[in-house]
């Protein structure tokens, strides 16, 4: 098996990161390349999922902020409408058996 140090299309930029030029649909060397090249791939991916999880984790206290004034505001709209209800109506709507 190849090291990827030594194929031609790894180049190791000026702060030693390796640089892969190889693309598995058309100029893999080795069959290992490709199980390289998704081990890469899903590093890449979980670095991703990472950093959304920090950036979610940042939001969350906004969010829960938002939650509390939206939550409040419709009570506050309940509450408002609540004259508009005939206090009767509402024992007659939660009394199971017909009157």
């Amino acid at each position: 098996m190849i090291k990827c140090d030594q194929c031609e299309f790894c180049e190791i930029g000026p702060d030693g990161k390796k640089i892969f030029k190889c693309d598995p649909f058309s100029n893999v060397k080795e069959p290992e390349c490709i199980a390289k090249w998704q081990l890469i791939r899903l590093d890449m991916l979980l670095a991703s999922y990472q950093t959304m999880l920090q950036s979610y984790g940042r939001l969350a206290p906004l969010q829960d902020k938002i939650f509390k004034y939206v939550q409040r505001e419709i009570n506050e709209m309940e509450e408002s409408d609540q004259w508009k209800l005939d206090p009767e109506e509402d024992e007659d709507q939660d009394s199971p058996w017909p009157t």
